[in-house]
């Protein structure tokens, strides 16, 4: 399911959308044209949805266009599979690409054409050395780099050799292309970086037509002049590949010129947010899939049941700067409450059940409550549920010595029974070992809607369902996948896995109507917090995701900083 993205927010400012706003005034640019370009080895993250709302929203908001392109240089790593989900991720989060889906590959015989450009300017040439000698004659941050012995052949060996790679001619890791420029050179990026390296692997898309591959760096920019990007936009580990990126541009017979802007990454607390330890949790079984919803990244959000328009929110409001800084995961927590808190249904769930047998409740009869679906939106109106003799609470809205500021049960006690009745306890039905397995109750038939007609108030009200309507479920309960805000810090991040991220409730006992939600659509259970089924759901087994708690610890954080920290 996806959603539409709405209308982007008015007068939004950062340095990116201010250089937007002076390239049209000064008429550089006549229409905004921007891209995604994600690199199909992977399922798409939370901080590829800040890119992803940056890129896509800045073009609609100045009237342009964004691509979707995939950077699929690397056959090695890439697969169908990722390509797929990550156009459902993008179309999720309420974007459209219309027709202007692309492939770094769609230009593999330009971007090849590019390099023989290069190679006839002697700004290219064959290079012999392995991998770890390019490494190590490339030189450190305070020692320039040397030479290669190739870097002296001739325009006419160099085009020989070249055609030879793109022939297949030669193995993986034997030769490289790499561009001319400056061996001393401040920045290591320019010290001759690697454009073309030989693969002998058929990539997705091409087949075996190629044994040779472009790099990042090569295929970036140039795919960018292809399609006529304006405003390049990307983190900021790539500022000091930009003169790299203008070379390559100024150098090549590119037909258009795009810039280059970096923005600060997105860094978010109790989480990793690289692909290679997300693939890795994958790949070892820490984590049951890259839509596990424990799991940073998009499929996996979408799975628990968060809404796009909260990650669209998140996005927003984390906004868009050149300092890398640290999100609390709270405020993500808070965008998705504020939305599901207008937007979910409200329904009545038991996770641990608790059986109550009202005495005085005629045996057999059944009546139907009102209940509201959704107190934040009256067109949401109401529906029935069921009432009987027999019905199941949580286990923690009872206790036999309750402390002075329990207000739920407890024997003696009255309480209201939401939507229902008031209910009091007369007695605990215990088994041989102890434990609790029975409440016997009354309930005052005066009080149907909750309101007593003499006036007395309660101080606790509790959520219930009728034991003879209620289905099971299997319920998902989710903690942090890390036990500390910065995985790795210290050890391996593998060691902080939080064991207990995941707890499986058994025997829980729902309303009937939650049997017709959508996988994927979360629900509030009243007093526990929101819910979304899940893609494994049977008729016969119904399983649902805890997508958040009902507590809002962001919302805590600001009340104290707004006091003064007190």
């Amino acid at each position: 399911m996806s959603e539409t993205a709405p209308s982007p927010a008015e007068g939004v400012k950062d340095f990116v959308r201010d250089v937007i706003r002076e390239d049209l005034a000064s008429g550089r640019v006549a229409e905004v044209v921007t891209r995604f370009p994600p690199e199909p080895n992977g399922y798409l993250h939370i901080g590829h949805a800040k890119s992803i709302c940056l890129n896509f929203g800045i073009a609609s908001e100045f009237g342009g266009r964004c691509h979707l392109r995939f950077d699929d240089t690397n056959p090695t790593k890439e697969e169908i599979e990722y390509i797929d989900a990550i156009q459902e991720d993008v179309r999720w989060l309420g974007f459209d690409w219309g027709e202007h889906l692309y492939f770094a590959s769609d230009n593999f015989d330009k971007l090849y054409g590019y390099a023989v450009h290069l190679i006839e300017q002697d700004k290219a040439y064959v290079d012999d050395l392995s991998p770890d000698e390019i490494r190590e004659y490339r030189g450190t941050l305070t020692k320039p780099g040397t030479e290669s012995p190739s870097r002296n052949r001739t325009v006419s060996e160099n085009l020989d050799l070249f055609a030879r790679m793109k022939a297949g001619e030669f193995a993986d890791g034997s030769h490289v292309l790499r561009a001319k420029i400056d061996m001393a050179s401040g920045n290591m990026n320019m010290r001759d970086p690697v454009l073309y390296r030989i693969l002998n692997a058929t990539h997705p898309r091409t087949g075996d037509a190629w044994h040779i591959y472009p790099t990042y760096d090569f295929a970036h920019g140039q795919s960018d002049a292809i399609e006529g990007i304006t405003h390049s936009v990307c983190t900021l580990e790539f500022e000091d590949h930009r003169p790299l990126y203008d070379w390559l541009i100024k150098n090549t017979p590119v037909p258009s010129t795009p810039h280059q802007y970096e923005f600060a990454r997105l860094n978010l607390t109790y989480s990793v947010l690289s692909k290679r330890k997300l693939m890795q949790l994958v790949n070892e079984g820490h984590v049951e899939g890259w839509d596990d919803p424990r799991m940073p990244t998009i499929s996996g959000y979408r799975r628990r049941g968060i809404p796009a328009a909260a990650l669209r929110d998140f996005a927003q409001r984390i906004g868009v700067t050149k300092s890398d800084s640290t999100v609390e995961v709270e405020l993500l927590n808070h965008c998705v409450r504020d939305h599901l808190n207008k937007a979910a249904e409200r329904r009545l769930a038991v996770l641990k059940p608790l059986k109550v047998v009202i005495e005085n409740y005629p045996e057999g009869q059944t009546e139907e409550i009102d209940a509201i679906n959704n107190p934040e939106d009256e067109t949401a109106g109401k529906r029935k549920v069921a009432f009987s003799r027999e019905l199941y609470i949580e286990q923690d809205d009872f206790m036999e010595d309750p402390p002075k500021k329990f207000f739920r049960l407890g024997p003696g006690r009255e309480v209201r029974f939401r939507y229902a009745y008031f209910i009091t306890c007369r007695e605990a039905i215990k088994d041989d070992d102890g434990n609790i397995i029975e409440l016997r109750c009354t309930y005052d038939p005066e009080t149907r809607g909750g309101n007593a007609p003499d006036g007395r108030k309660v101080k606790g009200t509790i959520h219930w369902v009728s034991a003879a309507h209620a289905i099971d479920a299997e319920i998902n309960m989710y903690d942090h996948l890390f036990n500390r805000p910065d995985p790795g810090a210290e050890v391996d991040f593998l060691n902080d896995i939080n064991a207990a991220s995941k707890t499986v409730l058994t025997g829980c006992k729902l309303e009937p109507s939650l049997a017709q939600t959508k996988v994927g659509e979360a629900v509030q259970f009243e007093r526990q917090g929101y819910f979304a089924l899940d893609r494994t759901s049977r008729a016969d087994h119904l399983v649902y995701n805890q997508t958040m708690a009902l507590r809002d610890g962001w919302a805590k954080i600001q009340a104290k900083e707004k006091s003064g920290g007190k």
